[in-house]
């Protein structure tokens, strides 16, 4: 008789995470490699660190530079990807930017930017994802990272705001279209998390501590708090989970 716990087991997974190489995205390759997956780390940046966690728990990483702001880097990406370990059975769209200016002053680069690597880039990369896994006869899951911001408007990011409300429905769709095919998809949305993107605002004492005061767990998120809903999300334990967004987000969105 297999235990409950066995469900979210990952081993013999391999999981594609990128903007894999610091923050959130380090932290997912992390929970991912501790529940037994191999790990393919893809980002612009510097993977060593992460890399070197996945080794050191015997998992095997293959790091991939790849610049996913262009377009035409997704199908050589799938192209190495096949060639260094066959494909993956796990996606994680966690690569995003956010660029802040006051809605009317927004330049056009700033909304292109954003919307190429939060939106565009989750789009087509599922899509040669799915196909794959639809060619191999294989079951995947996609995992979108989407954001508080995919419920709310927020204020100076309005390409950010726009792109993760883009991702939410994007999930939906997804699910949708995917679910039948034996491919999962579903989406987290950390609320406010201590990264590069958040420094700014963690810098401006006075909007730091009303940000705390308006969370109801009193704290900022760690990597460590997305590891068990990305797990979950990645494992047999949530296969009849399709189209749901899932807020980590110490209640922010219940306040």
């Amino acid at each position: 008789m297999s235990n409950i716990l066995d469900s979210f087991k990952l081993d013999g997974k391999k999981a594609l995470v990128t903007g894999a190489g610091k923050g959130l995205g380090q932290g997912y390759c992390k929970a991912l490699a501790e529940a037994g997956a191999d790990i393919i780390a893809v980002d612009i940046g510097d993977m060593s660190e992460t890399k070197s966690y996945v080794e050191k728990l015997g998992r095997k990483c293959w790091a991939i530079t790849a610049n996913l702001m262009d377009r035409g880097s997704y199908a050589p990406l799938f192209e190495e990807i096949k060639k260094v370990c066959g494909g993956a059975d796990i996606l994680v769209n966690n690569a995003g930017m956010i660029r802040r200016e006051d809605f009317v002053n927004f330049s056009a680069k700033d909304w292109d930017d954003v919307m190429n690597l939060n939106l565009s880039a989750v789009f087509f990369i599922s899509q040669i994802f799915a196909r794959e896994c639809i060619a191999r006869g294989a079951k995947g899951k996609i995992i979108n990272i989407a954001s508080m911001l995919s419920f709310q408007g927020g204020i100076r990011v309005p390409s950010y705001a726009a792109s993760k409300g883009g991702v939410k429905s994007l999930t939906m769709l997804m699910a949708n279209e995917l679910a039948s095919k034996g491919i999962c998809t579903n989406a987290i949305a950390p609320g406010y998390f201590a990264t590069d993107n958040t420094a700014p605002i963690r810098a401006d004492a006075n909007r730091e501590k009303a940000i705390v005061d308006r969370i109801p767990a009193g704290r900022w998120g760690t990597p460590d708090d997305l590891m068990g809903t990305v797990v979950f999300l990645a494992s047999a334990a949530s296969d009849y989970v399709n189209g749901y967004t899932i807020a980590v987000d110490g209640g922010w969105l219940s306040r």
